[in-house]
C-alpha cells in the first residue's frame, strides 16, 4: 500500500495546477482547435486519472464522503467547466440562467420516481393502471376529488402529468399547463437557439456521448481506447467486485472477510455498496496483490453456483468509467435547461453510425445493457428518460428502434441475472402503454407478433404432440420462466386500450398477431393431461404450477383480445374463423374417434363415441376451446350472428365436438369431488381449485359453461343430455327398467360415488339452463353480472370491501366494477375501534338469491343456504328457497330453454322423485331431490314468464305443466311428475323440502289459472283457481299445529324428569349443600359490613394518614390458589401467597429522552430526578398462587425449556433465562411474583402526637445515636460526649421477625427481580440499592396510574380494574415490608440521607438541590424507610403515624417551593377582586421569601391569584398520587367525593390526607421552623445555576406524554419516508423507513447499513433506538408496509394493525390495495392507551403465543 502512495502526484503539485487552471482559456483554445475531439480526448487522458480513483476506497464512511466531495469539485473545475464555457460561450451560471429563461417549458412533468415514493393513479380517468402522477402534480390536479389508487413506486418510471394520451380527462395539473394553441404545434425548439451554439452542442454532445458509450461498453481490463492512453503508466490496479442476484449478502460478506482480510463492518459496507451500485472495488494495489484477492473470491463462491464476477482493472480504466458516468449525469442536467439542447442530444444519440442499421449510440447502449453494471445502467436509463422520452418526436423514433431490437434485448435479458427494474427492457412500459405508439409499432414493426413469437421461442419444453411440457423445475428453469413472463406484461401493455377506429393495416397486423397467439394457445391446449390412478397412489406429484402460472398471466391477454375483436365486425368474424380452424386442428389429434356407440333412452337415440373420463387421458387446459366460446358470445352480443349469418362458418360447427372437451373437464371436477381420483394426490386437487378460483375462472370454468350452453342451444336437447349422462358414466342407470334392483346390490362406495355424480350432473344442468348473466347469453348488461356476484357473496355473510374485491374477477385495469353497483344492493356499517367496515345486503335483494349460483364453492353454498333459511325464519316466512326468475336469453342461445321440457330430463326427474317416494333404497340423496325440485321450479318460472309476455296461448311453445301431468312411459310405470310431487308433500322424511314442494304446487296452480284465463275469452273468476291451494294451506297449518303440540309434550316430560333427578341429588348430599348455604350467608353479611360507610359514620372524616387516620376494618383476607384451588388466609406468619407480576423499565413518563441510561454499576437510585427519565413499572394480571405451587410450576417450565432447547433451537414467546413465564391461568407474560401481605394495624389513638418541631428534634437525636453507633467500632477511642439518646431507643435492638420464612423468601424474590430488571445487573442480595428499587417501582407505578386516571377523566378511586387494584395494594404493602429483608443499617442510612435532603444535616455530604428531586418518590422512600428507624424505639410510643404526617408536611412544603421556583406566569391583565384572598396573600408571601433568598433570578410577580393557581395545579398530581399511596398503605376507605369525577376534588383530597385545604398554611403555621430550611434549599448553588442557565427545567404539573402527531393523510408520511435517506450510506434511499411513534425519529430499519452493537450483539436501527428512547421497548410505524411494529428487547416483537383506514374502514397492511388511507383517531388513541398502560409487552406476548411464526422472526435485525 505504501508503494502505491508514493506513485501519486504530490498534493501540492495538483493544487498549484488547480489554481492556475482556467476553464475559460481552455475552452477558447478548444474552440480554435482544428480537431476538437482530439483536444478533448487528450485533456481527459491527462486529467481523469489524476483526479479520480486515487487509491483504496473503504476506510470510514466519513473519509469516503470527503474523497467523493474532492473528486466532484475537481471534475467540475477541471473537466466539466471548460465544456460548459465551450457550449455556452460565456460564464456558465449566467449562460444557463439565460437558456432557462428563453425556454418554453414542456407540458410533460417527467419527474422520475425514487424508490418508495408515493404515486397516484386515478381509477376514473387513467387510460390504464400504469398512468401515474407524482404527489405534487396529483395535489394540483382534478383527480384528487375522484376515486384514486395510491401506491409506492419501485423506482424507475416517471410522472405522466401533461401526457394527453394517458388520461381520459384532466391530463394537466395546475403547474403543467396545456401548451398554448397559437404556438405552432410542430415548432422546432432547436430553432430558438443561436446557430453557433447548436453547432457547438452537436460536436460536444457527440464527443462526450461517444466517449461515455465507449467507456461503459469497454471490455478490456488493462487497456484504454485509442487517444485516451495515460501519459505514464503505473502499476496500480483495483480488484472490482460486481453484483449478481444469485449470491446472498451473507455469502458475499463471509467471502470478502476471507479474501481481503477486512472486518465484518467493512465487509458489510462493501456488500451494501455492491448491491446498491452494482460494483465496488474491494482492494487497491499492484496487479499481483489484486489478482490474489480475485482468486480467493472466485474459489469461495463457485461451489454451489457460478462464482461472483470479479475483475482486476487498471486504475485509469476505472477512472475513465467513473468519469463517463459523471459525463452522462452532466448531459442529463444540461438538457433540463433547454428543450432545444434536449433535441440536439436526441439527434446525436439516434444518429446512425457508419456500421449501418443498429449502430447509433443509443442502440449500442441498449444492446450492451446486460454487460453493464447496475450503477451504469441506472444512469443511462435516467438520461434516456430525461431526453428521448421527454421529446415526443424522438420518443417515436426511439420506440421504433426499441421494437426493432426487441428480440435481442429480451434474449439478453433472459441470460442477464439482474432484476427487470435495472434492465433496459423495463422501458417498454413507457413506450407500449401509449395507445397511438402501440398501434404504430403494431402496424409498422409487427410488434404483437414479435412479442408472441419471442415468448413461444423461449418456452422450449414440448411433448411429442407439440404441447408445452413443464417437467420438474430446476431453480434455473424457474428463474428463466419468471423472466419469460415479463413478455406477457409487454403484450398486455400494447393491448390494454382497445382501438376506437380500425385501419386496414391494423386489422391485418392484429389478425397476424392473433394467428401467432393461437399457435401459442395450441401449445397449451391439452397440456398436463392426467390419467386416473387405480390401485396404488401416484408416486411423484406431477408439476402443475407452471401451466397454471402461464394460464393466470394470459387470462387478461385473452380477455383483451376478445375486447379488441368486439370493436370491429370484420375482425370478429375473421377471428372466429381462425379460432374454429385452430380448434378443428386440435380435435383432429384426438384419438377417440375409433369406437362409435349408439345410446337410446326415453325413446330418443344418439350416436357418440366411447370415452370415459375415469379411464382415459383428460386435461384441464383448453384455451383454444375457451377462446372460441368467448368469441361465440361476442357474435351474439354484437348481433353479428343474426346480421351476417352467411359470413360465419356455423355450418362447420359440430356441436357434439364443441361440448366434448369442456364436458370432460367438468366431469373430471365431479369425479374428483366424488372421491374417484383420490390416488392422484394433491396436484389434481390444486388444479381443480384454481380452475374454479376467481383468478382463473373467467377464462376457464365460465367459458366451459358458455361452450356447453352454445352446444346445447345448437343440438337436440335430448341428445345433449344423453351425451352428458354418458360422460358422467350414469347412462346405465336410466337406460334400463330394472336398474334399481341391480343398483342396490352393488358396492356401497360405488352407490355413494354414483349419488355424488348424479348431484353434480343435475347441478350442471341447472347451470347450463340457468346461468344467463353473461352479456350475450342472457339479455343483461355487465353491471347486472357484477351486481349478481355481490348479492351472492353477501348472502353468505356481511363482508368487508376488500373481501368483496377479492371475490370478484379483475379486468386488465385492475377494476372489478364493484363501486358502480355496491351502494344499490348493500348498506355499509362503519367499524368500531377494532374490526373493519362491513357491507350488508339490503333485504329487498334477497329474492334474487339462487342456491345453485355457479360461483359458490360447496362451503359457500351451505353457509349461504343456512343464512338465507335463518333469515326467512326470522321474518316469519316459509323456508323454501325457490329459484329467482331468470333474465331472457339472447336469440342465439334461445333454444336452451327446451332442455327443461325435454323427455330425457323429465325421465331423470321422474326417476329421482320415484326413488324419493320409496326411501328404503340407498340409491338417492336429499340434495339430489333438492336439485330436481330446483329444476322443476326453473321450468315453471320460464313457463310463467312466457305466458306473461305472450298475447295468445298459441304463441307459448313451452308447456312444461302439461308434460309433468302425463304419467310415465311403459317401462317405468310410475305416476306423473306432478302426482309424485303431491305424494311427497307430506312425506315425514322430507320435512325440509316441504315448503319448496308447496311452492311448486302453488306455481302449477297459478300457471293453470293463467292458461285458463288466456284460453277462455270469458273472465274466469279467480276463486275456484285458488281452491286446491287453499285446502293445501289448511292441511299444512293443521299438520304444523299437531307437530308443535307433540314437541311441547315431549319437552315437558323431559323437564319433569330432570327436576326429579335434581331433588334426588340434593337429598343425597344434604350436608354439602347446608355448608355452602351458610358460607354464602356469611359472605353476604361480611359484604354488607364492608360496604361504604353508612350515614351515621360519615360524620367522622375519612383520613388516610397521620394519627387521626381511620384504619381498614380488621378483616381476614381469604384467597384461592389458581393452581391447587385451596383457600388460604393471608397472614404474615402463614404460607406465602403470591401474585403473578411483570416488571419492566419504562420511559413513558419521561420528560427528558436525551438523558443517557445510567451506568448500572455506579448509579445511585436513592433520589429520582423530576424528569422521571427512567422508571420501573410493575403490572399484574391479578392471579394468586401459593408460593410453593408457583415454584413447582416455574421449575417445570424451566425443565421443559431445557428439553425444548435440546430438541430444536428457536425462541418461545417468553425468556425463561430471565425468569419469564406465562401466568398459568390467563397466559399473561410475567417475570416475577409479588408476595401478598396482611393489612396494616389500626392506629393507636391513645398515643400523644408530637409536634413537627418535637418530632424533628427526637428524630435528630435518634439519627445522631445511629451515627455514633456506626462509628464506634472503627474509632476505638472513647468518645468525649455520649450523644443524648431518647428514652427506650436501642441502637443495637433486633426487631422481632414479623414474617415466616416462606414469606421472607418471596419478599427477597421480588426485591431481586426489581433490582435485576431496574438496573440490568445480576442479582446481588448484599447491594445497598435493593430496597430502594423496590420502593421505586411502587412510587413509579402509582404515578403512572394516577396519570392514566387523570387523562381518562376517571375518579381517583373505584374506577381501577381489579387486577390493577390488587397489584397496587400488594405492591404498596410489600414495599412497606421489604426493609425487613435488608440489613437494618442499610435502610437506616438511606433514611438519614433522604431526610437530609429536606432537613440539612452536616454529617451528610453533597446533598442534591431541591430542583433535582422528585418529591413523590422522596415521600414514598422516606415513609417506607422510616420504619427501620422507628423499629429501634422501644419506649412503647407508636409515633409512626405522626412521623408519616410530618414527613408529608415537609415534602409538601418542599414541593410548593419547587413549583414556585419553576413556575412561569404570564402577566394577565385581569382585574381580580381588590381584596386578595388569604391563599393569594400567603402565596405571595412565600414567593417573596424565595425572591429574597435568590434575588433577581426569580421574576417579580404581582398577581397572587396567578401564583396560587399555578401552585394548586402543580400540586394536584402529587396529592392524588399521595392519596393513592396512603390509601393502599393504610387500607383506608376513600371518601365519597373521590369515588366520582367532578368538582370538590381538592377539598376532599386535602381532608383525606389530613392537610389544610389552603396548603400554604403549612408554611405559615410552622413559619419559624421552616424559614431556615427554605433558606438552605434556595441557597444550594445548583438552584441558582439551573434557573439562570436554561437547563432542562421540569415545570409542574408535568404534562402527560403523548405519541407523536401523525398526519391525517397517509401519503404525506410516504412522501416524508421517500425523501428520507439512510444516515450511514451516504445519501442512499432507505429500503424500510420506520417512524418511531414515541419521539418521531425516522430510522433506516431492516438493513445492514444501520446495524449497531448493543451488549455485544449486532442489532438493527429500531432495536438500537428502543434502548435509548424506550428503555428496550418501542412502537414504530413501518411506513412502506403501513404496519405498526411493537418491539420489546431483542427477541420479542409483533405487528399491530395501523391506525390508518381507507374509506371502507379497513387497514391496508403492505399497501396492496392502494385505497387512500386516513388517520383514525380512535385507533391511534387505543395504541397510545396501550403504551401509557405499559401494555405493549403483554400484547407482544399474547400475539406470539397465538401465532408461532412471529416467534421465529429475528426482531433484533429490524
Amino acid at each position: 500500500m505504501a508503494a502505491a502512495q508514493s506513485d501519486r502526484d504530490p498534493p501540492s503539485l495538483l493544487c498549484s495546477e488547480f489554481l492556475h487552471f482556467s476553464a475559460k482559456d481552455t475552452a477558447l483554445r478548444w474552440l480554435a482547435a482544428a480537431d476538437l475531439q482530439q483536444e478533448v480526448s487528450y485533456h481527459l487522458a491527462v486529467y481523469v486519472p489524476r483526479i479520480l480513483c486515487l487509491g483504496p476506497s473503504g476506510g470510514s464512511s466519513r473519509e469516503e464522503q470527503r474523497e467523493e466531495q474532492r473528486e466532484d469539485l475537481a471534475s467540475q473545475l477541471l473537466l466539466l467547466a471548460p465544456l460548459e464555457w465551450l457550449l455556452l460561450g460565456e460564464e456558465p451560471a449566467s449562460g444557463l440562467h439565460l437558456l432557462q429563461e428563453n425556454n418554453q417549458p414542456s407540458p410533460l412533468c417527467g419527474h422520475v420516481f425514487k424508490v418508495g415514493e408515493p404515486t397516484y393513479s386515478c381509477r376514473e380517468c387513467a387510460a390504464d393502471p400504469t398512468c401515474v402522477l407524482c404527489m405534487k402534480c396529483f395535489l394540483g390536479s382534478i383527480h384528487k376529488e375522484h376515486r384514486y389508487r395510491m401506491t409506492t413506486s419501485g423506482g424507475g418510471g416517471f410522472c405522466d402529468c401533461g401526457d394527453a394520451e394517458a388520461w381520459k380527462k384532466g391530463p394537466y395539473c395546475q403547474q403543467h399547463r396545456h401548451p398554448p394553441t397559437d404556438r405552432d404545434a410542430e415548432e422546432d425548439p432547436v430553432s430558438v437557439l443561436p446557430a453557433d451554439m447548436v453547432a457547438r452542442g452537436v460536436s460536444i454532445f457527440s464527443i462526450l456521448l461517444k466517449y461515455a458509450v465507449d467507456m461503459l461498453t469497454w471490455d478490456q481490463e488493462d487497456q484504454l481506447p485509442a487517444g485516451l492512453e495515460p501519459l505514464k503508466r503505473e502499476d496500480t490496479y483495483y480488484c472490482m467486485l460486481f453484483n449478481d442476484e444469485v449470491h446472498t449478502y451473507e455469502q458475499v460478506i463471509y467471502t470478502l472477510q476471507k479474501a481481503v482480510n477486512c472486518s465484518q463492518k467493512e465487509a458489510v459496507s462493501f456488500a451494501t455498496t455492491v448491491d446498491r451500485d452494482g460494483r465496488k472495488s474491494v482492494r487497491y494495489g499492484d496487479f499481483q496483490f489484486c489478482d490474489q484477492a480475485k482468486s480467493v473470491i472466485v474459489r469461495n463462491t463457485s461451489r454451489q453456483s457460478k462464482p461472483l464476477r470479479v475483475q482486476v482493472m487498471h486504475s485509469s480504466v476505472v477512472a475513465h468509467q467513473c468519469f463517463a458516468l459523471r459525463a452522462l449525469s452532466w448531459l442529463g442536467q444540461i438538457i433540463q435547461y433547454s428543450d432545444g439542447l434536449r433535441r440536439v442530444l436526441c439527434e446525436v444519440g439516434l444518429q446512425r453510425g457508419p456500421e449501418g442499421e443498429y449502430s447509433s449510440l443509443v442502440d449500442k447502449l441498449m444492446l450492451n445493457d446486460s454487460k453493464m453494471w447496475k450503477g451504469a445502467r441506472n444512469i443511462y436509463h435516467q438520461l434516456l428518460m430525461n431526453s428521448l422520452l421527454m421529446d415526443l418526436k424522438y420518443k417515436k423514433i426511439f420506440a421504433i428502434q426499441f421494437a426493432k431490437n426487441y428480440r435481442r434485448l429480451q434474449t439478453d435479458f433472459m441470460e442477464d441475472d439482474h432484476e427487470r427494474v435495472v434492465s433496459v427492457t423495463s422501458l417498454s412500459v413507457q413506450l407500449f402503454t401509449v395507445p397511438t405508439m402501440a398501434r404504430m409499432l403494431m402496424v409498422e414493426e409487427n410488434l404483437m407478433t414479435t412479442i408472441i413469437k419471442t415468448f413461444v421461442d423461449h418456452l422450449r419444453h414440448r411433448d411429442l404432440q407439440g404441447r408445452f411440457q413443464f417437467d420438474r423445475y430446476t431453480a434455473q428453469q424457474a428463474f428463466k420462466f419468471g423472466r419469460v413472463q415479463s413478455l406477457i406484461g409487454d403484450l398486455k401493455y400494447i393491448l390494454i386500450s382497445r382501438p376506437s377506429e380500425w385501419s386496414d393495416q391494423l386489422r391485418l397486423k392484429f389478425l397476424e398477431g392473433l394467428d401467432a397467439f393461437l399457435e401459442l394457445l395450441k401449445c397449451m391446449q391439452g397440456m398436463d393431461p392426467v390419467v386416473r390412478q387405480v390401485g396404488q397412489h401416484i408416486e411423484m406429484e406431477p408439476e402443475w404450477e407452471a401451466a397454471f402460472t402461464l394460464q393466470m398471466k394470459l387470462t387478461h391477454i385473452i380477455s383483451m383480445i376478445q375486447e379488441w375483436c368486439s370493436t370491429d365486425e370484420h375482425v370478429l368474424i375473421e377471428a372466429y374463423r381462425k379460432c374454429l380452424s385452430a380448434l378443428s386442428h386440435c380435435h383432429s389429434g384426438l384419438p377417440d374417434g375409433e369406437q362409435p356407440i349408439s345410446l337410446s333412452v326415453a325413446g330418443h337415440c344418439v350416436e357418440t363415441f366411447r370415452y370415459q373420463v375415469s379411464q382415459d387421458k383428460v386435461s384441464i387446459h383448453l384455451p383454444v376451446c375457451r377462446l372460441l366460446a368467448g368469441l361465440h358470445v361476442l357474435l351474439s352480443r354484437t348481433e353479428v350472428a343474426s346480421r351476417f349469418p352467411e359470413q360465419l362458418p356455423l355450418g362447420e360447427l359440430s356441436p357434439p365436438l364443441l361440448i366434448e372437451l369442456p364436458l370432460r373437464c367438468l366431469v373430471l371436477c365431479a369425479q374428483v369431488h366424488a372421491g374417484m381420483w383420490r390416488r392422484n394426490g394433491f396436484s389434481l386437487i390444486n388444479q381443480i381449485y384454481y380452475y374454479h378460483n376467481v383468478k382463473c375462472r373467467v377464462e376457464m370454468f365460465d367459458k366451459d359453461m358458455i361452450m356447453l350452453q352454445a352446444g346445447a342451444s345448437m343440438m337436440d336437447p335430448n341428445h345433449f343430455l344423453m351425451i352428458v349422462l354418458s360422460r358422467f358414466e350414469l347412462f346405465h342407470i336410466f337406460s334400463s327398467a330394472d336398474c334399481r334392483k341391480r343398483y342396490r346390490d352393488t358396492h356401497k362406495d360405488v352407490v355413494q360415488q354414483n349419488n355424488t355424480l348424479m348431484e353434480e350432473m343435475l347441478h350442471l344442468i341447472i347451470m347450463v339452463v340457468g346461468e344467463r348473466y353473461v352479456s350475450g347469453v342472457g339479455q343483461v348488461e355487465s353491471f347486472d353480472e357484477v351486481r349478481r356476484e355481490i348479492i351472492h357473496q353477501l348472502s353468505i355473510r356481511p363482508m368487508a370491501h376488500s373481501e368483496l374485491v377479492k371475490a370478484l374477477p379483475e379486468n386488465g385495469n385492475k377494476e372489478t366494477g364493484l363501486e358502480r353497483v355496491i351502494d344499490s344492493v348493500a348498506s355499509f356499517k362503519k367499524p368500531g375501534v377494532t374490526g373493519r367496515g362491513l357491507y350488508e345486503l339490503r333485504p329487498e335483494w334477497n329474492k334474487h338469491f339462487n342456491l345453485y349460483f355457479h360461483h359458490f364453492s360447496r362451503a359457500d353454498q351451505s353457509k349461504a343456504e343456512e343464512a338465507q333459511r335463518k333469515l326467512r325464519r326470522q321474518n316469519g316466512e316459509d323456508t323454501a328457497l325457490p329459484p329467482p326468475s331468470p333474465p331472457l336469453l339472447c336469440p342465439l342461445f334461445g333454444s336452451l330453454v327446451n332442455l327443461l321440457q325435454c323427455d330425457v330430463l323429465l325421465a331423470v326427474e321422474g326417476a329421482v322423485l320415484q326413488w324419493a317416494v320409496e326411501p328404503s333404497g340407498g340409491g338417492w340423496t336429499e340434495s339430489m331431490l333438492q336439485r330436481v325440485l330446483h329444476l322443476v321450479g326453473v321450468a315453471l318460472l320460464e313457463e310463467e314468464q312466457q305466458l306473461e309476455s305472450s298475447s295468445r296461448d298459441d304463441d307459448v311453445t313451452f308447456n312444461y305443466t302439461c308434460k309433468i301431468t302425463r304419467p310415465g312411459e311403459a317401462p317405468s310405470t310410475s305416476g306423473s311428475v306432478l302426482a309424485l310431487l303431491e305424494s311427497l308433500q307430506n312425506a315425514p322424511h322430507l320435512e325440509v323440502h316441504k315448503d319448496m314442494i308447496t311452492w311448486i304446487l302453488k306455481m302449477v296452480a297459478n300457471i293453470k289459472t293463467m292458461r285458463e284465463r288466456t284460453s277462455s275469452t270469458l273472465t274466469v273468476p279467480v276463486c275456484p283457481g285458488q281452491g286446491p291451494e287453499e285446502t293445501l294451506r289448511d292441511k299444512d297449518k293443521a299438520e304444523r299445529k299437531r307437530k308443535a303440540e307433540m314437541a311441547r309434550l315431549r319437552r315437558e316430560k323431559i323437564m319433569a324428569q330432570m327436576s326429579e333427578m335434581q331433588k334426588h341429588f340434593i337429598n343425597e348430599n344434604k350436608e354439602l349443600f347446608q355448608q355452602s348455604l351458610e358460607e354464602l350467608e356469611a359472605s353476604t353479611s361480611a359484604a354488607a359490613d364492608n360496604s361504604p360507610p353508612s350515614s351515621e359514620s360519615t360524620c367522622v372524616a375519612q383520613v388516610c394518614v397521620g394519627p387521626r387516620r381511620v384504619g381498614g376494618a380488621e378483616h381476614r383476607q381469604l384467597v384461592t390458589c389458581i393452581l391447587c384451588q385451596e383457600e388460604q388466609e393471608v397472614r404474615g406468619q402463614g404460607r406465602a401467597m403470591v401474585l403473578a407480576a411483570f416488571i419492566q423499565r419504562s420511559t413513558v413518563l419521561s420528560k427528558n429522552r436525551r438523558r443517557n441510561l445510567p451506568d448500572p454499576e455506579r448509579h445511585d437510585p436513592l433520589f429520582m430526578n423530576p424528569d422521571l427519565s427512567l422508571g420501573i413499572h410493575t403490572a399484574s394480571c391479578g392471579h394468586i398462587m401459593h408460593a410453593t405451587c408457583w415454584q413447582r410450576y416455574f421449575e417445570a417450565v424451566q425443565l421443559k425449556e431445557q428439553r425444548r432447547q435440546q430438541r430444536l433451537r428457536g425462541h418461545t414467546s417468553y425468556d425463561v433465562e430471565n425468569g419469564e413465564f406465562l401466568c398459568p391461568l390467563c397466559e399473561c407474560l410475567s417475570n416475577t411474583v409479588i408476595p401478598l401481605l396482611p393489612h396494616t394495624h389500626t392506629p393507636d389513638y391513645r398515643v400523644d402526637h408530637p409536634s413537627l418541631e418535637a418530632w424533628l428534634k427526637m428524630t435528630n437525636q435518634q439519627i445522631t445515636a445511629i451515627h455514633s453507633a456506626h462509628r464506634k467500632p472503627s474509632d476505638g477511642v472513647a468518645e468525649r460526649a455520649e450523644p443524648a439518646v431518647p428514652d427506650g431507643f436501642k441502637v443495637d435492638f433486633t426487631p422481632q421477625n414479623l414474617f415466616s420464612s416462606s414469606v421472607k423468601e418471596m419478599i427477597t424474590t421480588f426485591s431481586m427481580s426489581t433490582y435485576k430488571v431496574g438496573l440490568k445487573v445480576n442479582p446481588n442480595e448484599q447491594d445497598q440499592r435493593v430496597p430502594v428499587l423496590s420502593w421505586s417501582t411502587c412510587a413509579y407505578t402509582i404515578q403512572s396510574i394516577e396519570r392514566l386516571l387523570m387523562e381518562e377523566d376517571k375518579p381517583l378511586f373505584g374506577s381501577l380494574p381489579c387486577r390493577q387494584d390488587d397489584c397496587l395494594s400488594s405492591l404498596t404493602r410489600f414495599s412497606s415490608a421489604c426493609w425487613t429483608a435488608a440489613p437494618p443499617t442499610t435502610v437506616q442510612s438511606h433514611f438519614i440521607r433522604l431526610l437530609a435532603a429536606l432537613v440539612p444535616d452536616s454529617r451528610v455530604e453533597n446533598t442534591l438541590s431541591i430542583l433535582d428531586i422528585d418529591m413523590f418518590h422522596l415521600l414514598v422512600y422516606s415513609v417506607l424507610s422510616y420504619s427501620s428507624v422507628h423499629s429501634l424505639d422501644q419506649s412503647g410510643q407508636r409515633v409512626v403515624d405522626s412521623a408519616h404526617l410530618h414527613i408529608l408536611h415537609l415534602v409538601t412544603v418542599a414541593h410548593l417551593v419547587q413549583i414556585l421556583l419553576t413556575s412561569t406566569t404570564e402577566e394577565v391583565c385581569m382585574d381580580q377582586d381588590s381584596s386578595a384572598s388569604e391563599e393569594e396573600e400567603l402565596t405571595c408571601r412565600l414567593y417573596n421569601t424565595l425572591r429574597k433568598h435568590l434575588g433577581s433570578v426569580l421574576p417579580e410577580v404581582t398577581s397572587g391569584w396567578q401564583l396560587f393557581r399555578c401552585v394548586k395545579a402543580g400540586c394536584l398530581p402529587f396529592l392524588r398520587a399521595t392519596a393513592l399511596f396512603f390509601h393502599y398503605l393504610n387500607s383506608t376507605a376513600p371518601p365519597a367525593d373521590l369515588l366520582v369525577a367532578g368538582p370538590g376534588q381538592w377539598e376532599a383530597l386535602c381532608s383525606y390526607l389530613d392537610l389544610p385545604s389552603n396548603l400554604l398554611q403549612l408554611h405559615q403555621n410552622q413559619h419559624t421552623l421552616l424559614e431556615p430550611l427554605i433558606h438552605r434549599w434556595c441557597c444550594h448553588p445548583v438552584v441558582r445555576q439551573t434557573l439562570q442557565v436554561d437547563g432542562v427545567i421540569v415545570r409542574f404539573p408535568r404534562e402527560s406524554n403523548r405519541l407523536i402527531q401523525l398526519p391525517e393523510d397517509y401519503s404525506i408520511l410516504i412522501n416524508q419516508a421517500s425523501s428520507f435517506t439512510c444516515p450511514r450510506s451516504g445519501g442512499d434511499k432507505s429500503r424500510a423507513p420506520t417512524l418511531c411513534l414515541v419521539c418521531g425519529s425516522m430510522l433506516c430499519s431492516q438493513s445492514y447499513c444501520c446495524q449497531t452493537e448493543v451488549d455485544g450483539e449486532d442489532v438493527g436501527a429500531c432495536t438500537a433506538h428502543t434502548f435509548t428512547c424506550g428503555a428496550g421497548l418501542g412502537l414504530f410505524l413501518r411506513v412502506r408496509e403501513s404496519q405498526v411494529l411493537f418491539v420489546a428487547g431483542k427477541t420479542k416483537g409483533c405487528f399491530y394493525p395501523p391506525p390508518y383506514l381507507d374509506d371502507y374502514g379497513e387497514t391496508d397492511q403492505g399497501l396492496k390495495r392502494g385505497n387512500p388511507l386516513h388517520l383514525c383517531a380512535e385507533r391511534y388513541r387505543k395504541i397510545e392507551r396501550l403504551w401509557r398502560q405499559h401494555g405493549i409487552a403483554e400484547v407482544i406476548g399474547h400475539a406470539q403465543e397465538a401465532n408461532q411464526t412471529l416467534v421465529a422472526i429475528d426482531w433484533q435485525h429490524l
